[in-house]
C-alpha cells in the first residue's frame, strides 16, 4: 500500500468494487483526501466534453447506524455523467461546527451548476425532497464528535426559514413518471441534515448566476429495515434510490435548460459565487 493508500485506504485499484465502507478522515486530511478522489475521479475523458457539473453530498455513518445510505448512494453516482452534467460527490462527516466551513469551501472549489444533498433518515417511507430548513438545530444524538445542541440557531439573527431552491414540482412529476416512490416533506428535521440545507441556501443566497440548492432524504436500505424492525421500517433498494437520484438530476437538469439563457460573460468579467466566499475571476 502507498504512502496515499494509506491516507484515503478506500482510494486503489479496486476502489469501485468494495462495497464495505471506510470512514472518512477529518480535518485537513479531508479536504486532501477528497481533492485526490476528485482527481481520479473527474478523468480526462469524463470531462472532455462536459463543462457543467452537479455537486451531490452524503453522509459518514452516525450514532446507532454503521452504514449510511447517502454515502453508499452517491458514491455510486460519482464520476458518472448523469442529465449533461459530470458528478461532483463529498461526504461530509456528521459534526455540527465545521459544517458551515466545508460547504463554504467546497462551494468555492466546485462551483457547481446545482447542488443536491442527500441524507439518511430511517422510517421515512420513500424518498423525500425537502421544502424547507430551520433556522434551529435541537439534537436527539450527539454528532460524531459529542456535540450536543439544544434549541439552538443555525444562523443567529437568520431567517426563520429558508426554501429550497429546486424545482420541486419538476422533480415529484419526473420520479412519478419513472415509478419511483417519492414526496415532497415540509420537514428536514432539527438535526444535521437541517443544518446542511439551510447554511447551503444561505452561502448560495447571493451567488450569480443561481445556484438552485436541494436536499433528499432516504429511507433505511433493506438490510437497516431488518435490523430495525421490518414491520415497523419501511425500506428502498439502494439501486432504486439511485434511478431517484439520477432521475430528480435529469430533472432539474431539464428544468434549467428550458429558462432562458443567461448573457454571455465578456472576458476577464468578474462572478460572485456563494455569499461569504471570495469574489473571483472568470
Amino acid at each position: 500500500m502507498s504512502h496515499d493508500d494509506r491516507r484515503c485506504p478506500d482510494l486503489g485499484p479496486a476502489r469501485h468494487e468494495r462495497t464495505n465502507l471506510v470512514r472518512r478522515p477529518s480535518g485537513a486530511a479531508f479536504f486532501w483526501c477528497e481533492n485526490l478522489r476528485r482527481s481520479l475521479a473527474f478523468s480526462a475523458e469524463n470531462l472532455r466534453f462536459v463543462s457543467r457539473h452537479v455537486l451531490l453530498t452524503g453522509f459518514e455513518p452516525f450514532g446507532p447506524h454503521p452504514v449510511n445510505p447517502s454515502e453508499l448512494l452517491v458514491r455510486s453516482i460519482e464520476g458518472k455523467i448523469v442529465g449533461g452534467r459530470a458528478i461532483a460527490v463529498r461526504v461530509f462527516p456528521v459534526e455540527t461546527r465545521t459544517m458551515r466551513d466545508r460547504l463554504e469551501a467546497v462551494l468555492r472549489d466546485e462551483q457547481p451548476e446545482f447542488v443536491i444533498g442527500t441524507g439518511y433518515a430511517p422510517g421515512r417511507a420513500s424518498l423525500a425532497v425537502e421544502r424547507a430548513a430551520l433556522n434551529v438545530l435541537d439534537f436527539a444524538i450527539p454528532d460524531a464528535v459529542g456535540t450536543m445542541r439544544k434549541n439552538d440557531p443555525v444562523e443567529r439573527g437568520g431567517p426563520d426559514a429558508r426554501l429550497a431552491t429546486l424545482p420541486l414540482d419538476e422533480i415529484l412529476a419526473a420520479w412519478a413518471g419513472g415509478g419511483i416512490p417519492g414526496y415532497v416533506s415540509n420537514s428536514a428535521g432539527t438535526y444535521l441534515c437541517n443544518q446542511w440545507l439551510y447554511e447551503a441556501l444561505a452561502l448560495t443566497a447571493n451567488a450569480a448566476p443561481p445556484v438552485p440548492v436541494g436536499f433528499v432524504h432516504l429511507p433505511a436500505l433493506p438490510a437497516q429495515a431488518l435490523q430495525l424492525g421490518a414491520e415497523t421500517t419501511p425500506s428502498m433498494s439502494l439501486e432504486l434510490m439511485r434511478r431517484g437520484l439520477e432521475t430528480a438530476i435529469e430533472a432539474v437538469a431539464q428544468w434549467l435548460e428550458s429558462k432562458p439563457a443567461a448573457p454571455a460573460k465578456r472576458a476577464g468579467s468578474q462572478m460572485w459565487i456563494p455569499r461569504g466566499l471570495r469574489e473571483v475571476e472568470r
